[in-house]
Parts: structure tokens; sequence; C-alpha cells
């Protein structure tokens, strides 16, 4: 039965675990989170995280996904209240205001593109998170004529997370460039 208590107290423990992971990654880093770690911080068992996910790997990843999806979709509401592509660059900009690159939020991305280099189901999530927003992006741009929007969209996309990953080396280096410059890639 869906609707049982026990079914309801399985969905809560399975999301404490996924927000366990979620806040350890970056706390930690990937490869420091154990079972035992991630148990104690959910407040179960470590048989319990076996119960409900195949592997600490695969829970991992689908919390961090979860994670990064969140973040990726926040970008795109803005989209719907700007009517520009230079306005779009500024709301973009706006919406990784708030990451430092030392925030629990960046080092969650850094420890994940880190270790989807060593992990073929993460990489392809995130792969397929980012072509989304690419084209969800580029899709936007393209009605509103700038040239070779997909392409566009994923310069954008990537000059951004660079700009934030740079930003946990220290505040010169990862400093927003003036928004005239990511601009003229939609001019």
């Amino acid at each position: 039965m869906a609707g049982s208590p026990a079914a309801a107290r399985g969905k809560l423990v399975r999301q404490r675990l996924l927000e366990a992971a979620v806040a350890l990654v970056p706390e930690l880093g990937w490869s420091a989170v154990s079972t035992r770690i991630l148990a104690e911080r959910a407040g179960v068992t470590p048989s319990v995280v076996h119960y409900h996910f195949p592997s600490l790997q695969a829970l991992m990843i689908e919390g961090v996904l979860g994670a990064m999806r969140e973040v990726a979709v926040a970008f795109e509401p803005a989209l719907e209240s700007v009517e520009t592509p230079a306005d779009a660059v500024d709301a973009l900009l706006a919406s990784v205001g708030e990451y430092s690159g030392t925030d629990p939020m960046s080092l969650l991305f850094a420890e994940a593109y880190l270790a989807a280099t060593r992990d073929d189901t993460l990489r392809q999530g995130i792969r397929e998170l980012l072509a989304g927003l690419r084209t969800r992006f580029g899709g936007w741009l393209a009605e509103r004529g700038v040239a070779d929007a997909d392409d566009t969209a994923a310069a954008l996309l990537a000059a951004v997370d660079g700009l934030l990953l740079h930003r946990a080396l220290g505040p010169e280096s990862g400093r927003i460039v003036s928004p005239a410059v990511l601009r003229r890639l939609v001019g």
C-alpha cells in the first residue's frame, strides 16, 4: 500500500539519506563519504542505506543530481520575466550571485564534476542535466534571433560555470566579469 504508514516512513528515511549525502559531499569530499558516516548523519543504521539504495554511490549520485537539477532549473523562471538576450545574460549572472565558490552548493558542484570523471553514471547524469539546460536556453535565445543560439547558450553557461569554479581560488580569481563582456555573445 503506497499510502501506508510504513511506506511514508520509508519515503522519509530515503529523503533523509539523500539530504545527508548532499550535505556531506561538500563537507568531506565525495570520496570521504562512507556508509557509516552517511547513516549517522541521517539518523539511521548503515544497513538502512542498502535497504533503500543499491549502493552508497547510487545514493550519492541520486542526491547530488537532484540538488544540481534544482540549481539548474532555478535560472529558467528568470527567462520568463526578461525580454532580451542581454537581459537573459544579466539574469544568468544574478542567478549565480549568491554562490561564493566555497559555499556548500559550489563545493557540491565541484566535487560532482570531479567524481564524474571517474563514474560513468554520474557523468551521464550531469551531461543530461546540462544538455537539457543548454537546449532550453538555446531555444529561448533562438526565438529572439541570436545567431548560433545553441552554441551561444553552451558558451555562456560554461563561462559562468568556470567563473564559479574560479571563485573558490580567491576573490580576484572568480570575480564575475562585467556583464557587458558576456552580453557580446548574444549581441
